[in-house]
């Protein structure tokens, strides 16, 4: 079958004209790429997708500054909502939900998801994205591109990569070291690349280290086409080609939008100069054609739209994405039996936010609003009063205060519906500050000095700072923004009617300037200096020993649940991990399992621990299940950026299962032995410690010390504290040229060090032969 498509790609390509293959790798026009009548080929309609569909009436209109012309489709959670269900099997559903979607409206390619890491709570685009931490969007990510693609729309995974803001994004440079590239922000593209195959990735606006992510050619080439062999399309985010030629050469297949008339004719005159070879537009054009047989091969029967069963889906995913981030006093959920008043808050009660703005903006096809949908839990057993609370301006109104505090004060409870407002989270520019509204928080204080049963429920699309109220205030619950039907799902989840089973993904930090981006987010000079390195979200917090206002993985729930019987066994190939997790209380409830990895002792900085695994599921009361994760030796590894590949360092390693990045409740402590990968990696000025951390080289080192102190006056030890201090972080040719004077009479020490590193290699090469016979 393969066979056949590729004979027809070859066909189709030596019957084409030299304009023909230009026209292909550039768009038609807004969302569609060019058709070949006369060949066969048809055009291919693509559209905005990361949370629902966005599509445009005309294909010629943007569609992203008014709503009329854009068609209704299910708007979904969005991506911070999403990342916080931590549901794998969730986001494959939704995928299949908009693949169906996708096929009812005639798209071909959905372009999402996005998976940029949330390098700073300020990112206007972070609602799209799910976390910072590239394990657990990675995995979210496959599984939403590979339900979608199961319906026979293509992904396009974007923005590749390093797009983390969108202040000056055309023009800034995000300069970042090579192992903070691979191991935050490529990790989690390459992670959907490896288990999904998106027919499409996206790159991204900014320059990456001085040159464009379209042109960019350790980006595109080296690393995603030969090192992680993406056959796939690459494509161009929205006039985000510059050198047409170059980004051609190094691997981007598709510009859009089209018709991109001036570069096509620059493509065309470079290859009749001979400054292009015209076997490098063959590989895009052959790409492009099997992108079409991928489109015309999955013309199945389409399926029918249930739109009423994919308002349902909206709303079981709304639910899992729900955080209840404090429940003192377990004031929540609500008991409608003895309330006899109730007080709902806030603007957002009656006008949501739901979603985010710019691109990923949807047209929902209805809407659930939180007011309506609690009259409807509520069932006339208490008596509602509302108000508004705060208006559309940053200011305070007294009035609109003191009216709160009113009907607060004559409740059995108040909920208080705020949040971020509307337009101040988007694409187009980042935010300025993660402070509620100065109104909101007077709002919440006010009400709280009053109302002892205050619930705040937060929209939000990135972390808030709480700490001006939260200690005022019982309960939070953070429903994000959560689609179409967060209505429903936030008034069932205060009332019971459904278990808060969401944890975040995102660190939510006490104060703006806690974030390990504060002092260079936003850039200057045309660089975005990732300045915090390895250090982003809990990884940062952990290090510094700075307590956030809530943190990664946090999520409380209706019911409880108990760790217990780790058990930890297997070798550098293989670790098996399994322990028992029990509800013990009286709801039924989903949890999020949390499995991280700590390398005690490594030759580069390493964070305290990274997330390597998760599973959520659901028990009932009194419930209990076994739960095996397996670990390859890549979740023990660093990039070492010296060798140019991913490294595991023999040594002790503990593994931590937990309900959150700082509850862990169980752990275990291994020493893995993996084989050195370094065979190649000594030279003359390699330090003394480099010799002493791995354990074949330091068989050498012994040997070699043994024939100095044969020849010595000064006896040399590694068991001497002083020595080691003094020459640890010293070339090991410093020591010899300190000792081995009366030694090295008929070579130099640097080619005594030569010899060692060939004897090393030999116990290296030796050693590894042994492994592979056995």
């Amino acid at each position: 079958m393969i066979q056949d498509v590729k004979r027809n790609v070859d066909q189709l390509l030596s019957q084409m004209t030299l304009e023909e293959k230009v026209a292909l790798v550039s768009g038609a026009d807004m969302w569609k790429t060019r058709a070949i009548e006369r060949l066969g080929v048809d055009s291919i309609y693509m559209y905005d997708g990361t949370n629902g569909i966005r599509k445009t009436q005309d294909t010629n209109e943007l569609g992203i500054f008014e709503d009329a012309g854009n068609i209704p489709a299910t708007c979904f959670p969005t991506g911070s909502a999403l990342g916080s269900s931590w549901n794998v099997e969730l986001l494959e559903e939704i995928g299949i939900a908009l693949g169906i979607e996708g096929k009812h409206l005639d798209v071909n390619l959905l372009l999402g998801p996005g998976i940029n890491m949330k390098r700073s709570p300020l990112g206007g685009r972070n609602f799209e994205y799910y976390s910072e931490d590239p394990c657990l969007s990675g995995e979210l990510g496959a599984a939403f591109v590979n339900g979608l693609q199961s319906e026979g729309v293509g992904a396009s995974l974007k923005h590749f990569a390093c797009n983390n803001q969108e202040t000056e994004k055309m023009a800034m440079s995000s300069e970042v070291d090579e192992r903070t590239l691979r191991e935050i922000y490529l990790n989690a593209f390459e992670r959907v690349v490896a288990k999904a195959n998106p027919w499409t990735i996206m790159c991204s606006y900014n320059l990456l280290n001085g040159q464009y992510t379209s042109e960019n050619e350790h980006l595109e080439r080296e690393i995603l086409r030969e090192e992680w062999g993406y056959e796939g399309v690459v494509m161009s985010d929205w006039t985000a080609v510059h050198n047409r030629i170059k980004a051609l050469q190094v691997g981007l297949d598709l510009e859009m939008p089209g018709p991109a008339l001036y570069n096509n004719s620059q493509l065309i005159k470079a290859i009749e100069s001979g400054d292009l070879d015209i076997e490098t537009l063959n590989q895009s054009v052959r790409r492009m054609l099997l992108l079409h047989e991928k489109v015309k091969s999955d013309q199945q029967a389409v399926k029918p739209c249930d739109w009423d069963a994919h308002h349902e889906l909206a709303y079981r995913a709304a639910i899992e994405c729900i955080v209840l981030l404090k429940n003192d006093r377990q004031v929540l959920p609500l008991q409608p039996k003895s309330l006899s008043k109730l007080a709902v808050i806030g603007q957002l009660a009656k006008a949501p936010r739901y979603q985010g703005g710019g691109s990923a903006r949807v047209i929902p096809r209805r809407l659930d609003i939180p007011y309506e949908e609690i009259v409807r839990v509520n069932a006339d057993r208490a008596t509602l009063s509302f108000a508004p609370g705060y208006g559309n301006i940053d200011g305070i109104d007294e009035a609109l205060i003191a009216e709160s505090v009113a009907i607060a004060a004559q409740s059995d409870a108040a909920l208080l519906f705020v949040g971020m407002p509307e337009g101040t989270e988007s694409e187009g520019f980042d935010g300025v500050k993660i402070d509620l509204p100065l109104q909101q928080v007077k709002l919440i204080q006010a009400v709280a000095a009053v109302q002892p049963n205050c619930i705040v429920i937060l929209s939000n699309g990135s972390a808030i700072a709480m700490e001006p109220w939260l200690h005022d205030v019982p309960a939070v619950v953070d429903m994000w923004l959560t689609g179409q039907a967060g209505g429903s799902a936030i008034a069932d989840v205060l009332f019971g009617l459904g278990n808060p089973s969401g944890k975040l993904s995102e660190t939510f930090p006490v104060k703006l300037s806690d974030n390990p981006s504060y002092l260079s987010f936003g850039g200057e000079g045309g660089k975005a200096v990732y300045a915090e390195g390895l250090f982003v979200g809990y990884r940062y917090y952990d290090k510094k020993e700075l307590a956030p206002q809530f943190p990664f993985g946090h999520g409380l729930s209706y019911t409880t649940f108990e760790y217990s019987q780790l058990s930890v066994s297997g070798d550098a190939q293989e670790v098996s991990v399994t322990f028992r997790l029990r509800n013990t209380g009286s709801m039924k409830g989903q949890e999020v399992v949390q499995l991280y990895v700590r390398d005690e002792q490594c030759r580069w900085i390493r964070p305290m621990k990274e997330l390597k695994a998760f599973r959520k599921l659901q028990l009932q009361p009194g419930e209990e299940a076994e739960i095996t994760f397996s670990l390859e030796p890549r979740d023990f590894s660093y990039y070492d950026p010296e060798y140019k590949k991913w490294v595991a360092d023999t040594g002790y390693f503990e593994i931590f299962i937990g309900s959150s990045s700082q509850d862990l409740r169980l752990s275990h402590r291994i020493h893995l032995d993996f084989p050195d990968v370094r065979s190649n990696g000594y030279h003359e000025y390699s330090l003394l410690k480099e010799w002493i951390d791995n354990p074949q080289a330091l068989k050498v080192l012994n040997r070699a010390l043994m024939e100095l102190n044969r020849s010595s006056k000064d006896q040399v030890s590694l068991d001497e504290p002083m020595l080691i201090s003094f020459f640890g972080d010293a070339p090991l040719i410093k020591l010899f040229q300190m000792y081995g004077q009366d030694w090295l009479i008929n070579q130099s020490p640097e080619q005594y060090v030569r010899q060692m590193i060939q004897e090393y290699e030999l116990h290296s090469i030796n050693r590894l032969n042994t492994k592979t016979r056995a």
